[in-house]
């Protein structure tokens, strides 16, 4: 009797264990055939939207033109790598096929007269023999839509953290950089540091001048230009999410070129290996850096880091926090597209390929 128990018990768990195996063998015969079907009907998607003979996607020289037309500009920001990022693009022009036009504003001054602002726009949309074009300048952002023309630019820019980027600047036009060594600057021969001007309060370290980032993002509009204006701020963020199409951040700047790399190819093809070449240090035991390859990152000379105590003071004033405010939002925004954009294989970041495909096309 108790034998009979035994083996009936056996058999059953027997049995329960052949069905569980049945069932998975089952599910993932369905996962194989949903997978199969999917990559089908990818191909037969593919493979209709190639065999499209739709007369609007019959390319006319109208369309050829228009395909070739295309304006970026990069307003950039002064010492936030803008030399560094602006030496890809001019390697680039000729290989690429697109031209290079360097905005010089009379004493470098980011804000334009109305009748400068009409003239630029109308020779930027017009001058249709440059086009493609980059242009770069330090220019304030300037709203196309507000003269009238359908054709609105690219526009591209580069943050930096801000005390950073002042004490950068500090620097700059004292020493110069390694880019220009024997060109002398405007504040040539002044050796103080930037710790002793903050100590003394000195208007070249004042907090009014930190105020740049937001008001080249804020645009033309006199309130941009009021350190520590709130509208400012709102205004800049609203304009970097709704009108630039990517903005990256000098601390990231490989990052910001492979997805111009990615997006742009038209300007930016090669512009990842360029860079990276152009930077290379060589580590001991690793690989050498390729031969011939220039550099594009430019230091400024003789720049020394603020204390703990500069910091400080530079910290509790409302305008670094608000520059600051604009530069986390901006990040995050950039922090984002790199999220969405690039993914890490072997410990290297590489751009996503396309991510979605055609399906369901009727008529056949």
């Amino acid at each position: 009797m108790g034998f009979s128990r035994t083996m009936q018990t056996r058999y059953q768990l027997l049995m329960a264990l052949l069905f569980v195996a049945a069932i998975i063998y089952l599910e993932n015969q369905i996962q194989r055939l949903e997978a199969a079907r999917d990559k089908m009907e990818h191909v037969l998607a593919t493979m209709q939207l190639h065999s499209l003979q739709v007369p609007q996607f019959r390319r006319s020289d109208d369309d050829l033109a228009k395909s070739n037309d295309q304006i970026v500009i990069y307003n950039r920001v002064p010492k936030t790598a803008s030399t560094s990022f602006v030496g890809l693009a001019y390697d680039l022009c000729q290989r690429n096929g697109y031209n290079v036009i360097h905005l010089n504003t009379t004493r470098n001054s980011p804000i334009m007269s109305i009748q400068d602002q009409e003239r630029f726009v109308t020779n930027v949309t017009n001058w249709n023999a440059k086009k493609p074009v980059f242009y770069h300048g330090h220019l304030s952002y300037l709203e196309f839509g507000r003269f009238g023309l359908s054709q609105k630019p690219v526009y591209i820019n580069i943050v930096r953290k801000p005390l950073d980027r002042l004490v950068s600047y500090y620097y700059f036009v004292r020493w110069g950089d390694d880019f220009r060594p024997h060109l002398r600057r405007n504040k040539h021969g002044d050796s103080k540091t930037f710790d002793d001007c903050v100590e003394q309060g000195e208007p070249d370290c004042a907090p009014e001048k930190l105020w740049m980032q937001v008001p080249f993002f804020c645009g033309h509009a006199v309130e941009c230009w009021e350190p520590g204006n709130r509208w400012a701020l709102e205004e800049a963020k609203r304009n970097l999410v709704a009108n630039y199409f990517l903005v990256g951040v000098t601390e990231e700047l490989e990052d910001f070129v492979m997805l111009l790399e990615a997006a742009l190819p038209k300007f930016f093809r090669g512009a990842t290996s360029l860079f990276q070449q152009g930077n290379c240090q060589e580590k001991p035991g690793g690989p050498p850096c390729p031969a011939g390859g220039k550099s594009h990152l430019r230091k400024t000379s003789n720049k020394q880091e603020p204390s703990k105590e500069t910091i400080r003071k530079i910290q509790r004033s409302q305008i670094w926090q608000m520059e600051n405010d604009f530069y986390q939002f901006a990040l995050n925004q950039f922090h984002h597209v790199v999220r969405r954009s690039l993914r890490r294989v072997n410990g290297e970041l590489t751009p996503l390929g396309a991510q979605f495909f055609y399906e369901k096309i009727r008529p056949r």
